[in-house]
């Protein structure tokens, strides 16, 4: 059922049409569920709006209310599904609104068009994505630094070039990641930004001669701030989803380099970490094997979620403004990718939580030019020149002379001997506390419940 269709089609055209309507239709259905908890909600506050300017009555709008609620009430419990023959989401809510309320049911799409409502059902649905993906990414963070905290003693080799450089740690390995999480949340919180404004009343994108109140819907609906222009509210789809894509694949390069490094100290050459036997496989002629399947494909997936705000800008490229059939598709690139993320970021906190370190690794003595530097350093503070020193130790180095000294002396903020994980935590919370996620949440239930 297409609410938006003129006439009927007559026979001899129906077997065109519904071939028509499969390419057109594509995956929409399937996606649009993703929507429809965000599409109940919408239409909530836009009744309620409606009312609040007299083109809905009072008993009209406790009516329509109350049939929201059953129906989102029917959503969370997975109880929802667009029918055959029913084309989206947005149709399924108002027919089943029409089939109840009749007349009152059918003026619930006073002021307003599809494309707003599907951009205000993109943008909340954007947010809610996001928030869960920022709350995933603390869990993560929080784990990083437990294990921080525990394993500073730990040493690790540090690499340039692939080559043995510095003494490192685990403390400092499992702490850069947890830092690095930091600005993947700032980018998220810039992502955040920008989907949190109201683009409803914007209509099909120049407005409408009803007095709609936008004020009103984006207090209701918890957005932080109206997306004014109506014009550019409409051109703010496509861009929405590019941006939060693109805070993801920030995300998913921290995640991808993590596993690549989990891959590599797993191996037989490097030996600096154990993974358990679920995180790993073994082969089918190689019983020595221990292949960290888990990891490598952590890696993978993350590293295909690095092109998908190409592939969405290759799908938006060159459109003028106004609304254009082609950004249906930019819905089966968007909502699958969260659930990617979360996957992800569950499955890495899970590795992370079971990984067994090597103790002692520096003790071994093909280890020993690591601590070259610390020789130079000793040097330096003695009184010798840092070039002078510098030379003397390589002097020593290749002349078979050197001796090194695992003694260590960093306090430096972030090294080693100081990680600095209280002030890393703090920049977390600090971060975390930008989002206002509790005005969204004062903001929702207060709508579900309006009296």
């Amino acid at each position: 059922m297409k609410l938006w269709q003129k006439e009927s089609i007559n026979k001899s055209g129906k077997e065109a049409a519904l071939r028509i309507e499969k390419f057109t239709v594509g995956q929409d259905r399937e996606m649009d569920l993703y929507l429809a908890e965000f599409d109940i909600l919408g239409s909530m506050a836009h009744a309620i709006m409606l009312e609040s300017i007299g083109l809905l009555k009072n008993n009209e709008l406790e009516r329509i209310l109350k049939e929201c609620r059953k129906i989102y009430n029917d959503i969370l419990e997975g109880k929802f599904l667009i029918e055959d023959g029913i084309e989206d989401v947005h149709s399924q809510v108002e027919w089943l609104l029409t089939q109840t309320l009749g007349d009152a049911g059918k003026k619930i799409h006073s002021g307003r068009s599809r494309n707003d409502q599907v951009l205000v059902d993109l943008k909340l649905f954007m947010r809610h994505q996001v928030r869960v993906v920022v709350e995933k990414i603390n869990t993560l963070f929080t784990k990083l630094v437990e294990l921080s905290n525990k394993h500073k003693h730990d040493l690790l080799p540090g690499y340039t070039h692939l080559q043995i450089a510095m003494p490192s740690s685990f403390g400092l390995w499992f702490g850069a990641y947890a830092e690095s999480l930091i600005d993947d949340t700032i980018v998220m919180q810039s992502a955040y930004k920008v989907v949190n404004k109201n683009p409803l009343g914007s209509g099909a994108g120049y407005g409408s001669s009803f007095p709609l109140n936008r004020t009103l819907t984006t207090k209701l609906l918890g957005f932080d701030e109206l997306n004014y222009n109506v014009v550019y509210a409409q051109m703010t789809r496509g861009k929405s989803e590019y941006v939060v894509l693109s805070a993801l694949t920030s995300l998913a390069n921290t995640l991808s380099r993590m596993a690549m490094d989990v891959c590599l100290y797993n191996s037989q050459n490097f030996n600096f970490l154990t993974l358990p036997d679920e995180l790993t496989t073994g082969s089918s002629i190689m019983p020595h094997k221990k292949n960290p399947d888990v990891a490598e494909l952590l890696r993978a997936k993350t590293n295909r979620l690095k092109g998908l705000p190409t592939e969405l800008a290759f799908v938006t490229s060159n459109l003028p403004s106004g609304y254009h059939r082609d950004m249906q598709i930019l819905k089966e690139i968007l909502m699958p990718a969260f659930d990617q993320v979360f996957e992800c970021l569950d499955i890495a906190h899970f590795m992370v939580s079971n990984i067994q370190v090597k103790p002692n690794l520096l003790a071994d003595e093909k280890y020993d030019p690591i601590f070259s530097v610390e020789r130079v350093n000793e040097l330096v503070m003695q009184g010798l020149p840092f070039r002078d020193a510098y030379l003397q130790v390589k002097d020593e180095v290749f002349g078979g002379t050197y001796v090194a000294s695992r003694d260590l002396n960093h306090t430096l903020e972030g090294s080693i001997g100081n990680l600095c994980n209280d002030e890393i935590s703090r920049l977390m919370k600090e971060t975390l506390s930008g989002f206002g996620f509790e005005k969204v949440d004062e903001a929702l239930d207060k709508l579900v419940n309006w009296k």
